[in-house]
């Protein structure tokens, strides 16, 4: 499914809004769009401390994204242990995970050709 730029932005902006509304840490922005056999356009990926963070991280995004543009996840895993929380929005995945998690999958390094741009809150 494409969906047109502002869209994506937005639902990027909203993402991106729910992580830093519950702290989530090294939060980056992973443009996968010059890449040929990408999975989305962009990846989020971000990390928290606890479990409980993870989660509480992830419902944010899920709040955000709702309220502000009114789009639900197509598919979420990870909820049951909260190690690494996936959230699919077709164009946009945004991975949520627990720290030790996040180094050990080391995503991007994965997607080391793609544009990467660390994020900080504009608060």
């Amino acid at each position: 499914m494409r969906v047109k730029k502002d869209e994506t932005d937005a639902l990027l902006d909203s993402a991106i809004e729910g992580i830093f509304e519950k702290k989530g840490s090294d939060v980056v922005k992973v443009d996968l769009r010059k890449l040929e056999n990408r999975i989305a356009d962009y990846f989020i990926i971000c990390h928290g401390k606890s479990t409980t963070q993870v989660d509480s991280i992830a419902d944010s995004v899920e709040d955000s994204v709702r309220i502000n543009i009114g789009e639900k996840p197509f598919n979420v895993e990870g909820r049951k242990n909260c190690y690494w929380v996936l959230l699919d929005y077709g164009n946009v995945l945004v991975h949520v995970f627990i720290e030790e998690y996040r180094n050990f999958y080391d995503l991007e390094s994965l997607w080391a050709d793609a544009d990467i741009e660390k994020l900080e809150d504009k608060k």
